[in-house]
């Protein structure tokens, strides 16, 4: 599965999403540190979702990465996150 695929799977599923894009801007990055050659390394995530409705930033970003897990995030080099609730 592309990391792309899996990043949108686990976060559908922990947060059930009105809105959510992830867009693989890894191709703006080739040649760049954390470039490892794959075409996935660099993500943007635009997400909304009532769970993050009374969460600061902080606490926002944080239950995203938990969402994802070590395995995956350890996979990504850039992650930008664009979050509302």
């Amino acid at each position: 599965m592309a990391r792309e695929d899996e990043i949108r799977t686990a976060l559908e599923a922990a947060f059930q999403p009105r809105t959510l894009e992830v867009i693989n801007e890894s191709h703006r990055h080739a040649g760049h540190a954390g470039d490892d050659g794959s075409g996935e390394s660099h993500f943007r995530v635009k997400i909304e979702a009532d769970a993050f409705a009374d969460q600061s930033r902080v606490a926002r970003h944080r239950a995203v990465h938990a969402a994802l897990g070590p395995d995956l995030m350890a996979k990504i080099h850039a992650l930008a996150l664009e979050i509302s609730g």
